[in-house]
């Protein structure tokens, strides 16, 4: 070979020597002295006699005067326990950082417990779901202008969903003590302004007896109906500055909730209305917020004899009730002659039919059919979002809780005296009704049994054989309806509804926010989980096992977002055009995800692909006994797209 070497230098690479450690290491010491030099050399230059005081005084300080012996974060810490808030979700950050230490040392990482999370929509959603499941706040820390619009996704969710949390955020508001750089992308003015069409109330205390009320306030606020998300901005200078006047510093005790009932000449005038009606309906939404709740749905629909339709946003009414007739809607409305809605969120569209993608609408119910609203809905709206849906005038709208006012309704239907007879029939006619539609229910079900994908209807029975010696809770209830129509749903803590905004990332991380309340409880946990979803926040995963957090994941793996399919089928046969390529940009396939694999390195047991049916049993059964133990387990099960 030519050892000529390439460039012009008439120097030969045999007298140019390879640069070895220790010549590295040499020349940049000496070029690091150089710069030393030059620079002590200016600044000695340019040292002026009002720089001197402060050397000097620096100089002369004790090393135990650097300290921060009592920082704001510790009162803001004594703060937030005394609000009763026992966990945290956090995804660690400087914006917080003084307030996590005092969490850690100060309070011994216990109530508030500290749960790390992989990205802030995880957080966010541990807590929707944790309030759901418990009816108690989270809390979430998020870090400045970045950690927040991370998690407002999971915000939205929660407020279209009318669930509490309260959300910390870290914020530098002073400019001159702000870091150089990144300190200053992550600050904002206002950070209430990047959530507040979302949330309930926010405020950013400049002082710690200013953050002292304004937590209270904001967990009172969370916490009264309507039910939803607050924030408050936690500075970086309050936390980390020497606490003063610590004597006169006060932490307000957190006020006993109270809801707000309806009017009670509102409420008699419905009595009236109701004892009067020869086919009265009920329809709930978010009616019930614990098992109290549920008994006193039952109460009031047996003083009626009247059916109800349970939306499924929460647990409302058992389904192995004679008078429940949920999949009866279209039936049961059109006949009805008054409708009662309990915290309804889309009336209108309970009420009227909408033809997709012709935008045409038929009114379900007779013209003259009389519309009784009860909630809290109208009480606080805001005008950006458009979540309160399509405005429905109602014959008698009643702005109360519904938990709250339904002891007050009951009483005033049984003085207004129902025709016993009348209610005798309709229970009856009811009764059938309802045991009709669960036998069609279990036919159907068994369609397609053997079927590869595997069908819903198997999934919901196979994982119900595995559940049901156990106090269970499906944490994720509106993605599989199977389970609604085919288990005995009987408890508050059954059925916790869907994500009330159809925010991706929800379902992953808010079961295991539901999870976590339910392993305090003693309840075990089932999360069927879309595919789609799962791999927005799959971190979820990791916090589950990290935390010991016990639950099923059921993965309705359908390799696809087949919502999507069909809106984009829709579109292609409005169009007169092949519907055959709506796949294209909404399949998950090509490569095919590994759930199993991924959870697995996340520390989290699992199984799976599984596309034999007959399989699914065994492995169902192999995943409860690890949850059983303590642990979350996924099984990852190919289905049918619905």
């Amino acid at each position: 070979m030519d050892d000529t070497p390439l460039d012009n230098n008439p120097q030969s690479s045999e007298q140019q020597p390879a640069l070895d450690r220790r010549s590295f290491l040499k020349g940049t010491a000496a070029a690091a002295g150089a710069v030393v030099a030059a620079t002590t050399t200016i600044a000695q230059a340019a040292e002026s006699a009002t720089a001197k005081p402060a050397a000097e005084k620096a100089a002369a300080r004790l090393p135990s005067e650097t300290f921060v012996t009592h920082p704001g974060s510790d009162f803001m810490a004594d703060v937030i326990k005394s609000t009763g808030i026992k966990y945290l979700a956090i995804n660690p950050a400087a914006g917080f950082r003084s307030l996590q230490e005092s969490i850690i040392n100060y309070l011994g990482n216990k109530n508030p417990e500290i749960l790390t999370c992989l990205h802030e929509e995880t957080a966010a959603g541990m807590a929707h779901g944790y309030a759901k499941a418990s009816g108690e706040l989270m809390g979430v820390m998020l870090h400045g202008t970045v950690g927040l619009q991370h998690a407002t996704m999971g915000i939205y969710n929660a407020w279209c969903d009318r669930s509490p949390m309260i959300v910390f955020a870290g914020n530098g508001l002073r400019a001159d003590t702000r870091r150089p750089g990144v300190e200053w992308n992550h600050s904002v003015q206002d950070p209430g302004d990047l959530v507040r069409d979302y949330i309930k109330w926010d405020d950013q205390p400049i002082s710690l007896q200013h953050f002292a009320e304004s937590t209270v306030r904001a967990c009172q606020y969370a916490l009264t109906a309507p039910f939803a998300p607050v924030m408050i901005t936690t500075d970086m200078d309050i936390q980390e500055e020497e606490m003063h006047g610590a004597d006169k510093l006060r932490i307000p005790k957190m006020p006993r909730i109270v809801h707000a009932q309806g009017d009670s000449s509102a409420l008699n005038e419905a009595a009236r209305m109701l004892a009067a009606a020869q086919k009265p309906v009920i329809v709930a939404d978010r009616a019930a917020r614990s098992q109290e709740g549920v008994r006193l749905m039952v109460e009031l629909a047996e003083v009626l004899g009247a059916p109800v339709i349970d939306n499924g946003q929460r647990m409302n009414f058992p389904n192995t009730h004679d008078l429940d007739c949920s999949f009866l809607r279209q039936t049961l409305l059109r006949d009805a002659d008054v409708i009662l809605l309990l915290e309804v969120g889309d009336p209108w569209g309970n009420l009227n039919s909408f033809a997709d993608p012709y935008k045409t609408y038929r009114r379900i119910i007779k013209p003259d059919a009389k519309v009784i609203t009860i909630g809290m809905r109208e009480v606080y709206l805001k005008s950006n979002f458009q979540d309160f849906q399509r405005y429905m005038p109602a014959d008698l709208p009643i702005g109360g809780d519904v938990q709250a006012t339904l002891p007050d309704l009951i009483a005033a239907i049984q003085r207004a005296a129902p025709n016993a007879a009348a209610v005798s029939q309709r229970r009856a006619a009811y009764t059938k009704m309802h045991n009709d539609m669960r036998a069609r229910d279990k036919e159907n079900a068994a369609l397609g049994w053997d079927a590869s994908p595997i069908s819903t209807a198997r999934l919901a029975a196979e994982t119900w054989q595995v559940i049901k010696n156990e106090k269970w809770s499906l944490v994720t209830s509106d993605r599989i309806a199977w389970a609604r129509r085919l288990w005995p749903v009987t408890e508050y803590h059954h059925m916790l509804g869907g994500s009330g905004g159809q925010g991706q990332g929800y379902y992953m991380s808010a079961s295991v926010g539901a999870a976590l309340a339910n392993r305090d409880r003693g309840i075990l946990s089932v999360n069927f989980q879309p595919d789609g979803d799962a791999m927005y926040a799959p971190g979820s995963l990791w916090t589950a096992a990290h935390h010991k957090i016990p639950m099923l994941i059921v993965m309705h793996n359908n390799r696809c977002y087949h919502q999507e399919i069909m809106h984009v089928a829709r579109m292609a046969a409005q169009h007169n055009r092949p519907q055959h390529t709506a796949r294209i940009g909404t399949e998950i396939t090509d490569p095919n995800i590994d759930f199993a694999k991924l959870a697995q390195s996340m520390g989290v047991w699992a199984e799976g692909p599984i596309t034999d049916p007959a399989k699914l049993g065994p492995a169902l059964q192999r995943a409860i006994a690890v949850v059983k133990n303590g642990q979350p387990a996924l099984v990852d099960a190919v289905c049918q797209g619905r």
